[in-house]
């Protein structure tokens, strides 16, 4: 299994609105992509003065699979998208 770990840090100026539509976006790609063994995606409820405003956890049963994610057109078309309103994304992937 490879665990794949994303968040962003979106830009002062992007509204609710669109943090909303990006989280959505997002968890559509759960439907859209195969070999996805779980996928969760939602909004810090912390606030920390360090924390992240959106984080992404993905599990993929091989790195075939998570290959296969990274290429899919649905998701490049949403990472785009998140690059494009965020200050700053992570990420990390490890096998569990």
């Amino acid at each position: 299994m490879i665990t794949h770990i994303v968040i962003w840090k979106y830009r002062a100026d992007v509204e609710q609105a669109t943090r909303e539509e990006h989280v959505r976006l997002l968890r559509n790609l759960s439907s859209l992509v195969p070999g996805i063994e779980s996928f969760a995606v939602g909004f810090d409820v912390l606030r920390l003065p360090r924390s992240y405003h959106t984080g992404l956890v993905a599990v993929f049963r091989d790195r075939a699979a998570l290959d296969a994610y990274t290429v899919h057109p649905e998701h490049q078309r949403v990472a785009e998208f998140g690059r494009s309103i965020s200050e700053h994304v992570a990420s990390v992937d490890f096998e569990s």
